[in-house]
C-alpha cells in the first residue's frame, strides 16, 4: 500500500498527489514513469513521475481526471492508499552533452515536462520553457517552471493570461530569431507533439516526444504500447517513453490511441452513475 500525503488540485480537471514510494523515490529520474493499480479491482494504468525526493521518500504524480480510472484515483483522500504502485519504469532522459534546450509542454503534458526541465537545468544546460493551455485558467506549476527555467513562455489558445498563441508559434518565433537549440523536448497531446515535430524538421533541431499510448503492464510483455520509430516496432513503456519525433509514425499513433474511445466513454458513464 501506498500512502498519499498530499492532494493539491492544480485546476478543476487536474490534480496533484504526492505519494510514499521510499524504493521508488531513491531511484526515479526524469523521463521515467510508474504504473499505478488504485484497488483490487482497478486497471492498470501509467503516470509520469512529475517529481520525487528521495530524502522524503516520496514521488509525485500529476493527473487529469479523463477515464474511470483517474477519476476513481481522484476519489481518494490524503492520508488513503493506492494499492500498487510499480516502479521507476521505461528509460530516464539523457541530458549530459546539451548546451541549449527547449522544453515545450501542452496542457497537462506540462506536468512531464516539468522534470526535464528540471534535469537539463541541473545538468547546466541553457533552458528555455514554453507551456500551453487553453485558457488562463487552466494554467499549472508556473511557478515550478520558473524556477528551473531560464526563460519560461505561457501561451494560451484565448490569450486570457496576456499571451495568446500556441506554443509552436512561440517556438518557431525562438527557432528563427535565436541561438540554435542543440535539442527540443515535446510533451502534451498528440496534435501539439507532431506539429513541434514537423516544425523542428524545417530547422533541423534533434527534436524527443514522450510518447503514451496505451499501456497495461510496464514490461514490453503485453505490445499495447507499440509504436513503429523509424520504420521499426518499439515499445513505449522499455524503449522510451521517449522517442525521436521526427521519426515517429504519427498517423499509426493516432489511431492506436482512440481505438478504445468508446469503451472508455461507456466506462466513464457507468462509474459517474455508480458514485452519483
Amino acid at each position: 500500500m501506498f500512502t498519499i500525503v498530499r492532494k493539491q488540485p492544480l485546476n478543476p480537471s487536474v490534480t496533484l498527489m504526492e505519494i510514499e514510494a521510499p524504493f521508488i523515490a531513491r531511484k526515479a529520474k526524469a523521463g521515467q514513469f510508474v504504473i499505478l493499480r488504485v484497488n483490487e479491482t482497478g486497471e492498470r494504468f501509467p503516470l509520469t513521475i512529475a517529481d520525487s525526493n528521495a530524502e522524503t521518500g516520496t514521488i509525485t504524480i500529476i493527473y487529469q481526471k479523463v477515464g474511470k480510472s483517474t477519476l476513481l484515483l481522484d476519489t481518494l483522500e490524503q492520508g488513503e492508499a493506492i494499492l500498487d504502485v510499480v516502479g521507476p519504469l521505461g528509460k530516464a532522459t539523457h541530458t549530459e552533452g546539451y548546451r541549449r534546450v527547449a522544453v515545450v509542454g501542452g496542457g497537462v503534458g506540462s506536468a512531464i515536462a516539468f522534470p526535464e526541465a528540471k534535469a537539463f537545468k541541473q545538468s547546466g544546460a541553457h533552458v528555455d520553457t514554453i507551456i500551453g493551455f487553453r485558457t488562463a485558467d487552466l494554467i499549472i506549476l508556473e511557478q515550478e517552471f520558473a524556477a528551473v527555467s531560464d526563460r519560461l513562455f505561457v501561451m494560451t489558445d484565448d490569450g486570457s493570461n496576456g499571451n495568446p498563441g500556441f506554443v509552436t508559434e512561440k517556438l518557431r518565433q525562438l527557432l528563427q530569431e535565436e541561438e540554435p537549440y542543440d535539442l527540443v523536448i515535446a510533451i502534451g497531446p498528440l496534435p501539439m507533439m507532431r506539429a513541434v515535430s514537423q516544425l523542428t524538421r524545417e530547422f533541423g533541431v534533434k527534436t524527443l516526444v514522450s510518447m503514451n499510448p496505451i499501456m497495461v503492464d510496464g514490461t514490453g510483455m503485453c505490445g499495447g504500447c507499440r509504436l513503429t520509430v523509424g520504420g521499426q516496432v518499439k515499445f513505449a513503456c522499455v524503449d522510451g517513453p521517449e522517442f525521436d519525433g521526427h521519426q515517429i509514425d504519427w498517423d499509426e499513433a493516432a489511431k492506436r490511441l482512440g481505438q478504445y474511445t468508446e469503451q472508455e466513454r461507456h466506462a466513464c458513464r457507468l462509474f459517474e452513475q455508480r458514485i452519483s
